[in-house]
């Protein structure tokens, strides 16, 4: 591996305690377009969509030994897998409805995820208030359950809290009527750079992961099988074709739209669903505790959650008709989300405490007499077509490691290929170390040194990342655009909406000169940034008003 010129070697310490020299394979995009483009194997399972669900297949398969090849129509977790409530669950409300193979699957999944990505999972305490006298004896009872479900993978011992130590945790908390609480524990992580490692991971076993490709359509055998997809690149707007064993589609919310590439007129399986988070001031916590308020008005659990020295607010459960990369918050939900806030919160947050709005859209598979959307099951769906199209639907972000071994068991049969046993349960994710780290580079793993090597200089002085971090994006991350660089590689759009739109034009030109790019191409991204932008500060977005349904 020393031979390859994009290697580069840092000895670490691996999750387990020994020590090895990892060379990290650097994420080339030129590299990766010569060898799916230019190529001429046959792959042995091509995967469309790189979201949790796609670059998590990619990761099992190359790690099983498989030849492995995935597109992406634009960048990696540009939709959902970059916009979730950053939380690694089981899921509470889950057990309320029932569901209590998939809260017992989840929290397994949260388990492993945070002894194989100790850099960017992490425990992170909860406190249900009580206001009301049944509150406490039934919700204590709940995470007692929730408790016993999890067993040896447990984040800790949920317990009841007096008023004075319910306080003493969320000191921000309105103190009108509060009887006391409970605490319990789940997970928390950073849901892009998670994505980012497993990209890298899947790199490392010899995957091809390739960004700004877009699939334009399915090839067929002479008996009508699929067996292989066109793909464009965006950025040149060339084509080629591309063959494989296997196709799967994990497309998150455009699932319809790959499988109707297949089949016109198939059915369409995907009930799409919009959830809003608001995001607020550290100051409106005050502590490293979150809130689960757990019932709203819409049937959901609302989190108020630190993240980044910031409070995430969210969710909501909004049915949608058309889906999009950049959808847009309404403002009722908005208005939703600050009310709940408003009763459990003693500083009411208004629209000028709001530094982002962003917005992630559910994949939800269609069930027969569901009543909302809030009300379908998260558990996932894999749907064999009739040609041989391979869509894997549905689930979550915590169990995306479970629904990949899924997902290539069958892709191994339906490829016919050799079986090989998944190794995922056990396996390292890029920049997996024992040591823990503090600060905002902490989430980098193993690679934080070599960033901090780099220098500490702001991008801006209104957010948590510097040009270091940049530059190792573009260098090593497969980072094409300002929107790549501040949503996804660091989260300052997330964070502070007006402040990105501020640092844009630096960046801009910065990664003109890294691309080889001239200054028009800088200014076309600054343009195309602030219209993403947009969408994410409230006081630049003129919403349009409807209910929020609870409907389907």
């Amino acid at each position: 591996m020393s031979s390859q010129p994009a290697e580069t070697g840092l000895r670490v310490k691996e999750v387990g305690g020994s020590e090895y020299s990892r060379y990290s394979r650097r994420v080339n995009r030129d590299r990766t377009r010569k060898e799916i483009f230019e190529g001429d194997e046959t792959w042995d399972i091509a995967i469309i969509g790189g979201g949790a669900t796609g670059v998590g297949v990619a990761v099992d398969a190359a790690s099983r030994g498989y030849r492995v090849c995935l597109v992406e129509q634009a960048d990696f977790g540009k939709g959902t897998s970059s916009r979730s409530t950053k939380l690694v669950h089981g899921g509470v409300r889950y057990l309320r409805q029932g569901n209590v193979s998939l809260v017992m699957e989840a929290l397994k999944e949260r388990g492993r995820l945070r002894r194989n990505a100790p850099h960017l999972v992490h425990d992170l305490a909860f406190v249900v208030p009580n206001y009301d006298w049944w509150e406490t004896p039934f919700y204590g009872i709940g995470m007692k359950v929730y408790d016993k479900l999890a067993g040896k993978y447990g984040f800790g011992r949920s317990r009841v809290l007096t008023k004075e130590e319910t306080l003493e945790r969320i000191p921000t908390l309105a103190t009108e009527g509060l009887r006391g609480g409970v605490l319990y524990y789940d997970g928390q992580f950073d849901d892009a750079r998670l994505l980012v490692s497993l990209a890298r991971t899947a790199a490392d076993h010899g995957a091809a992961l390739l960004n700004y490709a877009r699939c334009t359509g399915l090839l067929k055998d002479e008996d009508g099988f699929v067996c292989g997809l066109k793909v464009e690149d965006v950025e040149t707007e060339t084509e080629t074709t591309v063959r494989a064993r296997c196709v799967v589609n994990a497309t998150g919310a455009f699932s319809d739209a790959v499988r109707r590439l297949d089949d016109p007129e198939a059915a369409a399986m995907i009930a799409p669903s919009q959830g809003v988070h608001v995001v607020l001031d550290g100051r409106f916590l005050g502590g490293e505790s979150a809130i689960m308020v757990p019932r709203t008005s819409d049937g959901r659990v609302l989190f108020a959650i630190p993240w980044h020295g910031m409070t995430v607010v969210g969710t909501t459960d909004t049915p949608i008709e058309e889906v999009s990369l950049e959808p847009k918050a309404l403002e009722e939900e908005i208005h939703f989300i600050l009310e709940t806030a408003e009763t459990y919160l003693a500083e009411p947050p208004t629209r000028d405490d709001v530094r982002s709005v962003f917005v992630g859209i559910r994949p939800l598979v269609k069930a027969p007499g569901a009543s909302s959307t809030a009300a379908l099951s998260r558990d996932h769906t894999i749907h064999i077509s009739h040609s041989g199209l391979l869509t894997i639907a549905g689930g979550k972000w915590t169990t995306y490691r479970n629904m990949a071994e899924d997902c290539v068991d069958h892709a191994a049969t339906l490829g016919r290929l050799d079986e090989k046993p998944c190794v995922t349960k056990n396996l390292p994710i890029h920049g997996a170390i024992e040591e823990e780290r503090e600060g905002p580079l902490a989430v980098y793993g193993s690679d934080a040194e070599a960033i901090e090597a780099r220098g500490s200089e702001l991008v801006h002085p209104d957010l948590p990342i510097v040009w270091a971090q940049l530059d190792w994006a573009i260098e090593h991350e497969m980072a094409r655009t300002v929107d790549d660089l501040l949503a996804r590689r660091t989260r300052a759009l997330l964070l502070d909406a007006r402040a990105s739109m501020e640092a844009a034009p630096a960046v801009a030109h910065r990664l003109a000169q890294k691309l080889g790019h001239d200054s028009m191409w800088a200014e076309r991204q600054i343009l195309a940034f602030n219209r993403i932008a947009e969408h994410y500060r409230l006081d630049l977005e003129d919403r349009s008003e409807r209910p929020v349904s609870s409907g389907a």
